[in-house]
């Protein structure tokens, strides 16, 4: 009985958990109140101002929420670059592969050792980015697409046409 308790109770807690994992946006409510703090801090607002104001990001946030749903969730951000190398130990690579292709050189005729290099060249092929571990320029942007919201009267969710 003890047993099937504490199972039980272990499969609350990684339920409650994974369900805490995916964090979610404030409300309407939550971001209404904290604008209404700014604005009050900052502005000297008449209460029809206010008013106003408030209604104009109720709107607002509501349509943002709208768009939310129907826009695909950003791309991960891209991993970090890999350190770079400290150069007199990169210095003592080096010079073990010159070392290393002189006996191969001794070794292989001369067509024998050009092949070996393409092939050794496809075996480790140089990381992106410069000699001095900088890493590469950043990609280009990605062409924008244009996102359309028809919002019909009596429709609670907009429909949305995409062109690229």
């Amino acid at each position: 009985m003890k047993r099937s308790i504490g199972i039980a109770l272990l499969m609350s807690i990684a339920f409650f958990t994974k369900a805490q994992d995916a964090p979610q946006p404030p409300s309407i409510e939550d971001r209404l109140k904290h604008t209404k703090e700014v604005i009050e801090k900052n502005l000297q607002l008449t209460p029809a101002q206010e008013k106003q104001l408030l209604q104009a990001y109720t709107d607002f946030f509501n349509e943002m929420d709208k768009l939310h749903k129907i826009a695909p969730p950003p791309p991960p951000p891209p991993p970090p670059p890999p350190p770079a190398m400290d150069p007199k130990v990169k210095e003592q690579f080096e010079k073990l592969v010159k070392e290393r292709d002189e006996k191969m050189k001794q070794v292989l005729n001369e067509e024998q050792y050009k092949k070996y290099l393409e092939a050794t060249k496809k075996m480790h092929p140089r990381q992106p980015g410069g000699k001095d571990g900088t890493p590469p320029p950043p990609p280009p942007p990605p062409e924008p697409t244009e996102v359309t919201v028809v919002n019909q009267p009596d429709d609670p969710v907009p429909t949305t046409e995409t062109k690229p």
